[in-house]
């Protein structure tokens, strides 16, 4: 599903990504963990296609994602790609399912299509009570399920997440990591995440622990 080889990155004199190689197989769910500066959220982002490495390859579905012009890359981006992120990033002036819509309708999907797919996730996500509510009538966690819909909306190839749960109480985050393994599991998804999460990342198929730019063991 992923395959990058000899990423590299630098800001300036500082090398943040020294040659990182990794694959990532087809429902598979990886965590990256290591120090804060160690390079996983800088890596994340390039392989979400966020960000561009200063060399190396990119493969996403079997597309070389790192030889697309921006207009190609934003569509694959749009159709192929989720992402969850620590803070959700819900437009606050909308409900939670057109919050949800958004990526659908950024890819043309007609209204009542689009909206019955984010009600059926929304309900599969515990929400179905919740669709019309905006993002500050609902918890930390309630909000984090509505972007986990949003990532889902396109029945992404792969879904990245950095640090999903480090915004929310202990509780919460087990529901959310517990809802990772049950979206594996129906959907055969796969996911990419960065945490320091030490539960998180004992749930994952393979934990990847990056050390100064590099990959240093993969368990």
């Amino acid at each position: 599903m992923l395959k990058a080889q000899s990423i590299n990155k630098s800001y300036g004199e500082l090398r943040i990504l020294k040659g990182v190689d990794l694959e990532v197989k087809k429902g598979e769910i990886v965590t990256i963990v290591g120090a804060s500066g160690a390079g996983k959220s800088s890596l994340l982002n390039i392989l979400g296609t966020l960000d561009n490495a200063d060399s190396g390859q990119i493969f996403i579905d079997d597309v070389e994602v790192s030889k697309l012009n921006n207009k190609n890359l934003s569509a694959f981006r749009n159709q192929k790609i989720g992402f969850i992120f620590q803070f959700h990033h819900l437009l606050v002036e909308f409900n939670a399912i057109e919050n949800v819509c958004m990526p659908a309708f950024i890819a043309g999907i007609p209204k009542a299509e689009a909206e019955k797919r984010a009600k059926e996730l929304l309900e599969m996500l515990g929400l179905g009570h919740r669709i019309t509510h905006k993002p500050a009538q609902l918890s930390g966690g309630e909000q984090q399920r509505v972007a986990v819909a949003r990532a889902l909306i396109n029945n992404p190839a792969l879904i990245f997440a950095d640090e999903p749960s480090g915004n929310l109480d202990s509780v919460n985050a087990l529901e959310l990591h517990e809802l990772f393994i049950k979206l594996r599991k129906d959907f055969d998804q796969t996911f990419v995440i960065v945490t320091h999460n030490e539960d998180l990342a004992a749930m994952a198929d393979r934990t990847i622990l990056m050390k100064d730019g590099k990959i240093v063991d993969s368990i």
